[in-house]
């Protein structure tokens, strides 16, 4: 299992729209990502380093591994 990145959450978002999410808005300091076919939506914090609790969540939110992850960052 690949170690958990301390990426920013404009790093974060990129790396998401590789998977096909789509950043939509943001709301106060959380940026919004929707993709087509998805329930959830995911609200990552715009921050210099987003916490690796916080980015396990998300990736998890977006049915994908750590593994599948950090190999499009």
């Amino acid at each position: 299992m690949a170690q958990m990145p301390v990426l920013s959450g404009e790093e974060v978002v990129k790396v998401f729209e590789r998977f096909g999410w789509e950043f939509v808005r943001q709301a106060g300091s959380h940026m919004i990502m929707v993709k087509d076919g998805e329930i959830a939506s995911l609200s990552i914090p715009k921050h210099r380093e987003v916490a690796r609790g916080t980015l396990r969540s998300l990736i998890r939110s977006a049915n994908l591994t750590v593994d599948e992850f950090v190999k499009k960052i």
